[in-house]
């Protein structure tokens, strides 16, 4: 009788000790998680990525804060975020360009170093002209690029080889136009490549409608198409390329990963949490009203997509002369 009372109190004993530590692996987080923005503050992706972080504090019940490391197109960012402590503290924001880094020579990095959280966004890419420049469509603006000395036109929009940079050159060639008749002057983001339209240093910038809604909205840019294959209703006044006569069209798109080996526990934590704030009436809100697109992809879905992309983008590249 005494051996089965002892056998007893020391499978309780077991069971409590296994639970106990089954409950401290949930118990996350238990101290701030910091969000890696690899672009600079004010741009499209900084302020979704604060937007999130917000609602990502209620969620989690822990402090989220945003730490904008741009430089080397994506590559200073995405880098830190891949090689953080797997420990899902750190939450790499991904764009667009860490499907380039590879081609372009700046990293080794693919989205084959994260483990895919959620994609939440994508935007067209957008062609926009100060508000007195003489184009009022973009055939108009490609013809008087081709009937110009070579280099009197200037673009921006962020980096060498990024989103807005790759899409503005498919454009281009998609016209009957060399992409290398334009200077492209690269900026760590679209808020900087917006003050150099404002000032007058650059003819043209390409990045997404509502980076630069503000200013179309002060009249002070004027957008001309979106590279999109539909007008997009938050923003219908705004024609497309293809409608234009141009049949092209491409975009950016954001998400959030964690580095390879963080705890599958914790990962689906961020997942479900993540799940959560872009199923909730404030993030559909904040899109709608900043003109941002909404696209959701989960984990792996996410995952296959970034790959299937990062795949098609060789041939875009053979075209720029760019990379390795």
């Amino acid at each position: 009788m005494k051996k089965t009372v002892l056998f007893l109190l020391v499978l309780v004993v077991s069971m409590s000790t296994i639970f106990a530590a089954a409950q401290a692996e949930v118990a996350f987080p238990t101290k701030p998680v910091t969000i890696i923005c690899p672009w600079a503050a004010g741009g499209g992706t900084d302020r979704i990525a604060r937007f999130m972080a917000d609602q990502l504090t209620t969620e989690l019940g822990q402090p989220v804060n945003v730490v904008n490391k741009p430089g080397g197109n994506g590559a200073v960012g995405h880098g830190e975020a891949a090689n953080a402590a797997p420990d899902g503290y750190t939450i790499g924001n991904l764009t667009f360009e860490v499907n380039t880094l590879k081609y372009l020579g700046y990293s080794q990095l693919t989205p084959r170093d994260f483990i895919p959280l959620a994609q939440f966004n994508q935007d067209a890419a957008a062609v926009t002209v100060a508000a007195n420049s003489p184009f009022n469509t973009v055939p108009e603006l490609m013809e008087a690029i081709k009937n110009s000395p070579p280099g009197t036109f200037s673009f921006s929009g962020s980096g060498i080889g990024t989103v807005w940079d790759l899409a503005r050159i498919a454009m281009m060639d998609t016209y009957g136009i060399d992409p290398k008749r334009v200077k492209y002057i690269p900026s760590q983001g679209a808020a900087p490549a917006i003050t150099e339209l404002l000032g007058g240093h650059v003819d043209v910038i390409t990045c997404s409608y509502p980076e630069v809604a503000p200013q179309v909205e002060g009249r002070q840019l004027k957008t001309l198409a979106i590279m999109a294959d539909e007008r997009n209703p938050e923003f219908a006044h705004i024609p497309t390329l293809k409608e234009q006569g141009i049949d092209w069209s491409y975009g950016t798109w954001r998400g959030f990963a964690v580095p390879l080996n963080t705890p599958a526990d914790r990962v689906k934590i961020l997942i479900d949490a993540l799940v959560k704030v872009i199923e909730g009436d404030a993030f559909q809100n904040f899109m709608k009203i900043n003109g941002f697109g909404i696209d959701v992809r989960v984990g792996d879905e996410w995952g296959r997509f970034m790959l299937d992309q990062f795949d098609q983008l060789a041939d875009i590249f053979e075209l720029a002369g760019y990379g390795v």
